[in-house]
């Protein structure tokens, strides 16, 4: 996943990014208004953290500049005002979240998570190189052909291709796993990566390890 980080205090921009790159998203971040909408309009992003303290303009109007251009990228505010008047004006200005400083790390990546979810939630067909993952009926192919897999694999598999982008740890695979296997273990998901890896990367997948942390299929 690529986000978007629209912030002016460095201080709070380095914890933010540092925070999320250890997550497993790309980031990239701009201090001002019209960088923003300049960088929002050019590049794929799955979502903007925006603070509305900006010092070119101020954030509400350039969440209402980006909507009115139709960016339609989930936008989540990220600011020290934090009176129901100033949620109620970010969520009507085209916001779809609202989190006021201070904040708490780990409550600002479950909300991420969130409108992540919700964005995925929607969409019919995942596509990764060749591949395409159909969320509903839970098939994958390339093309018209039909790949498959033991169930193992397909566990796996289809938790990463739900979360293209973003890191899926190597607990979350050992749950997934266990359903499968009661007596699956942390070897057995590096057995699996291999094989997805050996059967897939030649269609184009391509299935990243961050070390220590777990697995991402990078879209």
């Amino acid at each position: 996943m690529k986000l978007l980080l629209v912030e002016d205090d460095n201080l709070v921009a380095n914890s933010v990014v540092v925070a999320l790159q250890c997550s497993g998203y790309a980031i990239d971040r701009v201090a001002n208004g019209l960088g923003a909408q300049s960088v929002a309009g050019r590049n794929l992003y799955d979502l903007i953290i925006l603070d509305l303290g900006l010092p070119d303009m101020d954030g509400l109007e350039c969440l209402r500049i980006m909507r009115s251009r139709m960016i339609k990228i989930p936008i989540l505010i990220l600011t020290a005002r934090d009176s129901p008047e100033h949620r109620v004006q970010g969520l009507d200005a085209g916001a779809n979240d609202y989190v006021a400083k201070p904040f708490h790390l780990a409550e600002l990546e479950a909300r991420i998570r969130a409108l992540l979810r919700l964005v995925r939630s929607n969409e019919v067909v995942v596509q990764a190189g060749q591949l395409s993952w159909d969320t509903k009926t839970r098939v994958l192919r390339r093309g018209d052909e039909l790949i498959e897999l033991s169930a193992k694999e397909h566990a796996v598999l289809e938790a990463l291709m739900q979360n293209c982008n973003a890191l899926v740890t190597r607990q979350r695979l050992a749950s997934l796993l266990a359903n499968c296997d009661a007596l699956a273990t942390h070897n057995a998901i590096d057995i699996i990566i291999h094989r997805l890896r050996k059967r897939l990367e030649p269609y184009g997948l391509r299935l990243l390890t961050v070390r220590g942390l777990g697995f991402l299929v990078e879209q």
